[in-house]
């Protein structure tokens, strides 16, 4: 620093007052930067630092949890409980089965899905999409046993077959059956099965809708279907849709999914139709299906030509359709023939409204049917028979 030599006059000092003045000033400086510094070696330092310090090198504690919650309880106690009964079913087929799709529960060469031993026989409960055209059937435990097993019979209506194994030995007890007519929307449900082969997987949901209706590869429609959104994908066909109780109210059987997996929006036969239907399989291997002997034209053509009721294409020959007179379409005329509008005195507005009455008839039984033709309308009585037996 240099300074005016100070004279008597007082600007002198005044002058060299001015220039001692900016000394504070760069002290401040130098202080700032080196703070700066420090900054920017701790920034750089601090992870090293708190890896050194701070580093978990040796196993950390456990922490204690609080008790599991009832939901929880009863979610693990119904799955230890109910799994052991709930088996994977693997085929092996030379031909396309069912809907022809090419997953893991059909398909030509080796498909899987999810079956439920029904008895103490060792009858499994599957669906037909799963066991049809079976050349070999191999069934794998809760355990992780591989046991041979047997098609006793399927149900195609009702997307339903029986499959058995064949060695007896240590059997798991067969899950508790409840009722599917006193279900309610928004009730839990948990399904057990083999989604993608990975067996013993647990999905938890609720049911999303009831009496649904849902078409199958026999050309029927299955009715009041449970709807579900349990994930459900490819590989859970066959396996036991369960209440909170872990009573089966339904067979899973089929998902809507553009991607063909889960989407929300998963489909269960209901345990009244499997409980109606599985016994006759395990009695004579297949289902009776009560039909008048018709061809039926798709709902949608119905549509279209703005008619309600069950139009007639033809009657199959010999058939109680024939013989009482029905009439099918004149495609050559273009003249519609009979069309079916009530069974017993109640509407039918669509070809599944015919459908369940006639399978809510005893074998061998009668109808009153009314048809219409060509604006008239008349009731005939007519038989229903077994359309399927050979």
């Amino acid at each position: 620093m240099h300074c005016r030599v100070p004279t008597p006059i007082g600007p002198a000092t005044i002058i060299c007052s001015e220039v001692n003045a900016e000394m504070p000033s760069f002290s401040f400086a130098r202080t700032l930067l080196a703070a700066v510094v420090l900054v920017a070696v701790a920034l750089v330092a601090a992870p090293y630092a708190r890896h050194y310090f701070f580093a978990a090198t040796t196993p950390r504690l456990v922490q204690p949890r609080a008790d599991l919650t009832e939901l929880e309880k009863t979610t693990i106690a119904l799955f230890e409980r109910s799994s052991p009964a709930v088996v994977q079913v693997v085929v092996q087929r030379d031909r396309i089965s069912g809907t022809g799709e090419l997953d893991p529960d059909t398909g030509p060469g080796v498909g899987s899905g999810t079956g439920f031993l029904w008895d103490q026989a060792g009858n499994i409960v599957t669906n037909a999409h799963v066991a049809s055209g079976a050349r070999r059937v191999a069934i794998r435990s809760a355990s992780g046993n591989v046991t041979a097993g047997e098609v006793v019979g399927v149900a195609p209506n009702y997307d339903l077959a029986v499959v058995r194994v064949l060695s007896m030995a240590s059997l798991p007890a067969p899950l508790p059956v409840g009722s599917s007519g006193d279900l309610k929307v928004g009730q839990s449900v948990f399904a057990i099965g083999n989604p993608f082969g990975l067996d013993q997987s647990l999905t938890t949901g609720v049911i999303s809708a009831l009496k649904r209706r849902m078409p199958t590869a026999a050309g029927r429609e299955i009715a009041d279907v449970i709807q579900t959104d349990a994930a459900i994908n490819p590989g859970n066909s066959g396996g036991p849709l369960l209440d909170s109780a872990g009573r089966v109210i339904g067979v899973n059987t089929a998902i809507i999914s553009p991607s063909g997996t889960n989407a929300g929006i998963g489909f269960a036969i209901p345990i009244d139709t499997v409980n109606r239907v599985v016994p006759e399989l395990i009695r004579t291997g297949r289902v009776p299906t009560p039909g008048i002997g018709i061809i039926a034209a798709n709902e949608a053509v119905a549509a279209r030509m703005g008619r309600e009721g069950v139009i007639i294409i033809r009657t199959i020959p010999g058939s109680p359709a024939e013989r009482a007179g029905l009439q099918g379409v004149d495609a050559a005329a273009g003249v519609i023939g009979d069309v079916i509008v009530a069974v017993d005195g109640k509407p039918v507005r669509r070809l599944s409204d015919l459908t369940d009455a006639l399978e809510g008839t005893r074998l061998p039984g009668k109808v009153q049917l009314t048809v219409e033709r060509a604006g008239s309308r008349r009731t005939i009585s007519l038989a229903v028979v077994d359309v399927n037996q050979g």
